[in-house]
């Protein structure tokens, strides 16, 4: 299972209704699109299939800096990884702020 959440460390919130896009990362091929809910959660992506390889998520967050009438440097943040055991549970956090992002593989 593949898992994501942002946190918005400008406001110390997570960032809701940010549009989240999974990838196959060696294809570029859309597997999955989701939107973070109040609590900047995607909690499962529903991908029934996964299979060990490369994979992107793309947080689309200029729509919400916008929102929140806030320039931000970074429009579009991408990140691949690398699903060695498909059994495993993958959590990938995003912490993000309109000048830095940062994540880090979660629990």
């Amino acid at each position: 299972m593949i898992s994501t959440h942002i946190l918005d460390t400008n406001l110390g919130k997570p960032a809701a209704e940010v549009e989240v896009k999974l990838f196959h990362a060696a294809t570029h091929e859309l597997i999955a699109t989701a939107t973070t809910n109040k609590d900047g959660r995607v909690s499962d992506f529903g991908i029934k299939d996964l299979t060990e390889g490369p994979y992107q998520l793309e947080f689309e967050i200029a729509p919400y800096f916008s929102a929140k009438q806030v320039k931000t440097f970074f429009p579009r943040v991408c990140i691949q990884f690398f699903i060695e055991d498909i059994k495993q549970h993958y959590h990938i956090p995003l912490l993000i702020s309109p000048f830095a992002y940062s994540t880090y593989r979660g629990s």
